[in-house]
């Protein structure tokens, strides 16, 4: 079993020099700590142009705490960091000259959104987990990937084709990235191999516009940024005009906690329901495939069993490394805490216990180097800060 990494933007040069390094991936004690239980179908305050903010003390959470988690993630080169309690901003800190307003490519936390916006088609009824990708990629009927389902590309199991230089190389030069990773070949039956393939996370693209008839940047402006009010937020397109879900959304930390906020309310936004708690459930309440248990629908889990290293979501240099190791992706973090995680240790965390959402922007290292701020720096928020 194999697991790749995420590519963000790598040059040709750097994306192979970042194959020189092998991950660490955290280990220790697995116990099976528990959040503060949140009251039953608890929605959460939403903010409108603003945030409603709230001091530390009056979110439950230990200031000093706070104030060590926000210095370790300015010497982990970050360049802020968002922590929301309930709906209600309790801290907020910029770095290197950033701000509210700054946005910047949040790389693989990309992925996070395409899931959520076929959570919504699924929701519209455009489509089915179960249905076959073939259905809207002609392409592929009559081959080895006609099999190939739309769960399969959510889960990473599709067994399309994945090398350095398909993923890393060819699909970055791409002026058609989408019509790229459409004709690339079938590696392996579907759900055979755990694979973090880019290139099959952008074959939705053609998947999710033609089941839904639309563009699918115009769909993500219209069923999610504007209704959560992601003024800041945008989509890149490749070369060809073709909206990228394997990378490329351009966000701040308070977009991006509004995202998180909707995941910790289950789809709800206030008294609006963007996307289905059924689906909130399937895509980050557990493992996908019993391949990772670290891995939902595009995103990150904490779940018990065999796993991918965690940097797989947030450094390239990943790609090296195939090993296996048992337990959980943030040892002594929530189980049911999870994560959409970009190169760079980009991250959304949301933790449904302690109703906590944590956001951290950083420079974009293709293979991030000490001192680093990544998933389990940032679930001390609620391991350390949160007064049970």
């Amino acid at each position: 079993m194999r697991k790749r990494p995420s590519p963000g933007r790598a040059t040709v040069a750097g994306a192979l020099a970042l194959l020189a390094a092998s991950p660490l991936a955290p280990r220790g004690l697995d116990s099976e700590p528990s959040s503060a239980a949140a009251p039953a179908g608890a929605v959460s305050p939403v903010p409108a142009t603003s945030w409603r903010r709230v001091s530390p003390t009056a979110a439950g959470l230990d200031p000093a705490a706070l104030r060590r988690i926000a210095a370790q993630a300015r010497r982990g080169k970050s360049n802020c960091l968002v922590v929301v309690r309930d709906g209600r901003l309790a801290g907020e800190w910029y770095f290197h000259g950033t701000g509210p307003s700054t946005t910047q490519d949040v790389f693989s936390v990309t992925k996070s959104f395409a899931s959520t916006l076929v959570g919504i088609a699924r929701d519209d009824g455009d489509l089915a987990l179960g249905d076959r990708a073939s259905k809207w990629i002609p392409q592929w009927r009559g081959t080895r990937s006609a099999s190939v389902t739309v769960r399969d590309l959510l889960a990473m199991v599709s067994g399309r084709q994945w090398s350095v230089l398909s993923d890393y190389v060819q699909l970055l030069l791409a002026p058609d990235r989408t019509a790229f990773a459409i004709g690339l070949r079938q590696s392996a039956a579907p759900g055979r191999t755990w694979t973090y393939n880019n290139a099959a996370v952008q074959t939705l693209e053609q998947v999710l516009r033609r089941a839904t008839g639309t563009d699918v940047a115009a769909f993500a402006r219209r069923r999610l940024f504007r209704p959560l009010g992601m003024t800041h937020t945008t989509m890149a397109t490749d070369r060809a005009g073709n909206p990228q879900l394997f990378e490329g959304i351009r966000s701040t930390c308070r977009d991006l906690a509004r995202f998180g906020l909707l995941m910790l309310d289950q789809g709800r936004w206030g008294s609006r329901r963007i996307v289905s708690p059924g689906w909130v459930e399937q895509a980050t309440g557990r493992p996908s495939t019993p391949l990772n248990a670290a891995y939902g629908f595009l995103w990150w889990l904490n779940r018990r069993g065999t796993l991918a290293s965690p940097l797989a979501g947030t450094s390239a240099s990943a790609a090296k490394s195939g090993a296996e190791r048992k337990g959980r992706l943030v040892p002594g973090a929530p189980a049911d805490m999870f994560w959409a995680l970009g190169l760079g240790n980009q991250l959304v965390q949301v933790d449904p216990g302690s109703r906590t959402v944590v956001v951290r922007l950083g420079t974009a290292e293709p293979s991030p180097q000490p001192p680093t701020f990544g998933p389990a720096e940032a679930s001390r928020v609620v391991t350390r800060a949160v007064r049970r």
